[in-house]
């Protein structure tokens, strides 16, 4: 490729720690290649609104790849192609504004998108690629529910400081024998709940791939009091659901909503399991707290190695992928093929067989 290539890059959906070793990666990648790189500011809001649009020099990102959070901003709103958009009689209406989006990147004479999200921002980035845009998606979320990757940035953060809190929640259950009932993020998936609940000695894990019987959640804490462990550990995923149930939507009856805003079991599950055992039981949601902080190791790590890829895969004008791990080597596999699908826990994986054996119930 020639010098003078113009690289934009965004970062859209949840912020995860990783996200700035990303951006670090591809703007020293892309600069040791005589190139220069964009930041797109606040996902496609950057490209709807220039003034949004900063250059990115080594100077810029060096030694950013530590910290948590994202120096261009993210949302989980704003899609171009369903724009909320306020008319001239104050009425808000959804319209399609990706060609505004299309004709900037052109007009600013970009050569490639280097699309960081999850699966909305990829499915995003894609709808662009059917466009004629030039991407090259990054795949981030700590839910780690992505398909075509092993595994994505920030699950691993994420998972640290779940198990972390669940470790210093032992003490003070055993102490007060009560029932401490932990709510981790993952959404439709387990891969937090079921990874920080056995690593942190949890007693019961709920996930979204096993739905649970609340008879057998409080039998197996009875069971343990009769065994003398008078305090039990539940986590539970916030898309974990009963038998024949939902998920608890702690959005749903808000005026204008039609997404789902997972949150609230560990509050439910908590009166449930007090009037059923008798037991004093608290809920504790660790929301938020899974994103923020300082990547782990490893996240710093694979978030380099995903950004520099990102770079490589460019060079080779592989457009319309997404870099992604497969042990050992990073590839580019194609966004049609990985967009839309969710990457569940296997309920007969490892992990889950380890878990039953060492005690664990699933409430199945």
């Amino acid at each position: 490729m020639e010098k003078g290539m113009k690289i934009a890059i965004n970062t859209g959906g949840g912020d995860a720690p990783g996200l700035n070793a990303v951006i670090e990666a591809v703007v020293l990648a892309a600069n040791s290649r005589g190139w220069d790189t964009y930041g797109i500011k606040n996902g496609y809001a950057g490209l709807l609104n220039t003034d949004e649009i900063i250059p990115l020099t080594p100077d810029t990102v060096r030694h950013i790849a530590n910290t948590g959070g994202t120096i261009l901003g993210t949302t989980n709103r704003g899609n171009p192609f369903q724009m909320p958009v306020t008319n001239l009689a104050g009425e808000t209406e959804i319209r399609d504004v990706s060609d505004k989006v299309v004709e900037n990147f052109r007009r600013l004479h970009f050569d490639c998108l280097v699309a960081v999200g999850g699966d909305g921002s990829l499915s995003i980035a894609y709808d662009f690629y059917k466009k004629g845009v030039p991407v090259v998606g990054v795949p981030k979320t700590i839910d780690n529910d992505l398909c075509g990757t092993v595994i994505t940035f920030g699950f691993d953060t994420a998972v640290s400081i779940a198990t972390e809190a669940i470790d210093r929640l032992h003490s003070t259950a055993k102490s007060h024998e009560r029932v401490m009932v932990v709510e981790v993020m993952g959404r439709n998936a387990g891969w937090i709940a079921l990874n920080s609940g056995v690593s942190g000695a949890a007693d019961v894990i709920l996930i979204p791939e096993i739905p649970f019987d609340i008879d057998r959640i409080c039998e197996h804490i009875m069971d343990r009091e009769l065994q003398g462990q008078r305090y039990s550990i539940v986590v539970a995923a916030e898309g974990a659901t009963s038998l024949g149930g939902q998920a608890v939507d702690k959005g749903r009856g808000e005026a204008g909503r039609q997404d789902v805003v997972l949150g609230g079991i560990a509050e439910v599950l908590a009166k449930e399991i007090s009037k059923r055992t008798g037991k004093d039981t608290r809920s504790i949601v660790l929301g938020h707290l899974q994103r923020g902080g300082s990547p782990t190791t490893f996240d710093r790590l694979l978030a380099l190695r995903f950004g520099a890829a990102a770079v490589r895969t460019i060079e080779g004008r592989k457009f319309g992928t997404m870099v992604a791990l497969d042990p050992p080597e990073i590839k580019a596999v194609p966004l049609e093929e990985v967009i839309g699908k969710i990457r569940n826990v296997p309920v007969d994986c490892d992990t889950i067989r380890t878990a039953r054996e060492i005690g664990v119930s699933f409430g199945d």
